[in-house]
């Protein structure tokens, strides 16, 4: 085994080891967990994008947006978090709009911003929460790997070759069912429920994992960077690790907001949401 290789596998078991535990903690512990993705995130796009190089001042207000809201997620009032980051979210594209400052700014925001406030939203403080993010958590890790290993055993049509040349329809089409599966043994192993509206919402999240971890190839190809940065040991930096759980849990947050509005249903937990809300629509 080289080296790096070993540095590659010990880099990503503290990794798991300091997700699973905050996530086992929860509450303020996970919120800062939350916090420190979405920053470092946001420092990392703004570099891959070279949003300084265009504009010192709107780049001081995404930090400043950023920033706030992960403030507001660690000490503030969690119900605010969305309304903030629209605020800034607003003015940011209005001065895109205008030509002021380029559109990968208010990108960035939305993407580091509502990172934080839905992994936050998700995990929240009950033991739901503790379901629902290992839920997205193994969904995502089991889609990673699956889809790797039947990829290089498979392999066969390439999934998008111009973006990513390494991706198989083979490698999505096994980590979609991995995820799918995946998913669906953590809900069931807790709850007895029956229906297929956890697998579905788990291949939903596989598959907009897999659409995370695309956009992240785009973005790197776009501007000719091959690792986010060099934060993680082995393994590049924070995008490059958490581009499909950001997505996927955007995802999980919009479909638990879309149960809430079409069913009318008032909740404090994204858990609730997911797994008894739906399992009624």
């Amino acid at each position: 085994m080289s080296r790096e290789l070993q540095l590659r596998i010990r880099s990503g078991i503290v990794m798991i080891a300091v997700a699973l535990l905050c996530t086992w903690y929860g509450g303020f512990a996970f919120r800062l967990l939350a916090a420190i993705i979405g920053l470092g995130v946001f420092w990392e796009w703004s570099r891959m994008t070279r949003v300084a190089d265009k504009t010192v001042r709107g780049l001081a207000v995404g930090w400043l947006a950023v920033t706030s809201v992960a403030a507001n997620v660690l000490v503030g009032d969690a119900g605010l978090s969305l309304p903030l980051l629209g605020g800034f979210l607003i003015t940011l594209a209005i001065m895109a709009a205008l030509r002021r400052w380029p559109w990968w700014l208010p990108g960035g925001v939305f993407y580091a911003g509502l990172c934080i406030v839905a992994l936050a939203a998700i995990r929240d403080d009950d033991a739901l929460g503790f379901v629902a993010m290992l839920f997205v958590f193994v969904t995502v890790w089991s889609t990673d790997i699956l889809a790797y290993f039947v990829g290089r055993t498979l392999k066969g049509p390439k999934l998008a070759p111009r973006i990513s040349p390494g991706k198989t329809w083979s490698g999505a089409v096994g980590g979609a069912v991995a995820g799918m599966i995946g998913g669906s043994a953590v809900v069931f192993a807790y709850f007895s429920l029956t229906g297929w509206w956890v697998p579905a919402i788990a291949l939903l999240l596989s598959i907009a994992s897999q659409a995370g971890d695309l956009f992240e190839s785009f973005i790197k190809r776009r501007f000719g960077v091959k690792d986010s940065s060099h934060l993680i040991p082995g393994h590049g930096g924070v995008m490059d690790r958490v581009d499909g759980l950001v997505t996927a849990s955007f995802a999980a947050f919009a479909i638990a907001m879309g149960l809430a509005a079409a069913q009318s249903g008032t909740a404090d937990s994204i858990g609730y949401l997911l797994f008894d809300l739906a399992g009624r629509s």
